[in-house]
């Protein structure tokens, strides 16, 4: 029994009128309304808004109004360690922070967490996944801080009950005293699903089962993950064919490729989503997409760790599903969600020239690619009547007004001012300052939260 969801209060009715309205699906509206009641969406349509008695009535004048954008990669609790390693490769830059990360606590994680979700509000986020998998000992309840975070932000959360438990001593890269016993981690992983996973429509929290990676978890905890998701009824996600390290290391110890493993030990299907998945052979591609396997492209901390570029244009050519992710803090510096949309596009295109992916592709990669990902697709990623009214209204007057298309004002360009964030209809931001929490008190949660961190490792 679900003990300690969370859900947003009644949403009243909201007319949002006279806006550019790019639904995703369907035909976009260059002058229309939308209108909102008890947290879904109702209607939409070209032309003047109707009157609906007793609605909040919302300018849409001189703003884009799109889906509110699916974050499907993250690691919250590294906001703490920003800029560190800045010139290392994935091995590199993890070997340098996990005894960083083994002094973090519940406190850290709740300021890193309430940072980290607060400037994904901002940057036009209204869902977003979390994978947290360093559990140290006696410090807390780290699952419970970032579901507290994501309460009081507002937004809708998936977080993912992430682990490991193939130490150095065993062949893995992350140092003994960050992983845990497999039986411990099965337990406590239940434990968290029969706590807070809830499946209902609206829901605002979701839970996943996330191994962390086919370097730091063993064979039998991914097939007992796997069979405990699935008992559970709940998605399955880890990091995959990230770096060419990877593979490297997969076929010299398990004799196969990622991709390989993974279906060997029953890791592909459309309960599953990979993060990354950059070095992907055509095969892979074929199974991705016959499975309805997704991935979770996060183009800024690939390029920043040098890891490569993914195969987006051949991922959805093949018809496989793709969102998108802005990976943890640590290796993707305060990157936006509407970024990486902007990214996805342009290294596609640098690789295999202008047509190789559209402003429009790269937004529905932001929307509903990533409810794809998170098995929400017919709850969230579109604006269609019946859906949770997550919604996105971007400023694209002022300068902006200069680009002819609101979609390449959004996507090609900086990231537009937020004039509303609505998750379930209830506001979160306005005029770019969150309405949840006070402001300032959320970007100072992150400073402390490193300087907490910092301090702790020092003591050590």
């Amino acid at each position: 029994m679900t003990t300690t969801n969370f859900s947003l209060p009644d949403a009243g009715k909201i007319v949002i009128e006279n806006a550019y309205i790019a639904p995703v699906v369907g035909d976009e509206i260059e002058s229309g309304y939308l209108i909102i009641d008890n947290g879904r969406i109702e209607a939409l349509g070209a032309g003047p808004a109707p009157t609906v008695v007793g609605a909040e009535r919302v300018s849409g004048t001189g703003c884009l109004v799109t889906p509110g954008l699916v974050n499907t990669h993250h690691h919250l609790y590294q906001w703490a360690t920003q800029g560190l390693f800045q010139d290392s490769t994935l091995f590199e830059w993890l070997t340098g922070l996990y005894r960083t990360w083994a002094g973090m606590d519940a406190d850290v994680v709740y300021g890193a967490a309430t940072a980290g979700l607060g400037w994904l509000a901002l940057t036009g986020c209204t869902t977003s996944s979390d994978h947290h998998y360093v559990f140290p000992k006696g410090r807390g309840d780290l699952f419970e801080a970032e579901v507290m975070a994501a309460r009081e932000i507002g937004l809708r959360f998936h977080p993912c009950r992430g682990s490991m438990d193939r130490g150095q001593s065993q062949g893995g890269l992350p140092p003994d005293e960050v992983v845990e016993n497999r039986e411990e981690i099965l337990l406590n992983t239940a434990e968290i699903i029969d706590r807070y996973h809830d499946a209902s429509f609206d829901s605002m929290l979701r839970v996943a089962v996330a191994p962390c990676s086919p370097f730091s978890v063993s064979e039998g905890l991914m097939i007992d993950a796997a069979e405990l998701a699935r008992a559970k009824g709940v998605r399955l996600h880890t990091h995959l064919a990230e770096t060419l390290d990877e593979e490297e290391h997969c076929v010299e110890q398990m004799g196969c490729t990622p991709v390989e493993y993974m279906e060997k030990l029953g890791w592909l299907g459309d309960d599953v989503w990979f993060a990354h998945a950059v070095h992907l052979h055509d095969s892979d591609i074929r199974r991705f997409a016959e499975t309805g396997t997704g991935s979770a492209h996060c183009p800024s901390s690939n390029a920043r760790l040098g890891a490569g570029i993914a195969r987006v244009s051949d991922l959805l050519a093949a018809g496989a599903p793709v969102g998108l992710g802005v990976d943890g803090a640590a290796s993707s510096e305060l990157t936006s969600m509407a970024g990486e949309m902007r990214q996805a596009m342009l290294f596609q295109r640098a690789v295999h020239g202008p047509k190789a992916l559209t402003a429009r592709q790269a937004l529905e990669m932001g929307t509903l690619g990533g409810a794809r990902n998170l098995g929400r697709q017919n709850e969230i990623g579109s604006l269609e009547p019946g859906k949770l009214a997550d919604i996105a209204m971007w400023r694209v007057d002022g300068f902006r007004a200069a680009v002819a298309d609101p979609v390449c004002a959004l996507v090609f360009g900086p990231t537009p001012p937020l004039a509303r964030l609505l998750v379930g209809g209830r506001t979160v931001v306005r005029n770019d300052e969150l309405r949840t929490l006070p402001h300032d008190q959320v970007g100072r949660a992150g400073v402390l939260a490193r300087k907490r961190l910092l301090r702790q490792e020092g003591g050590r």
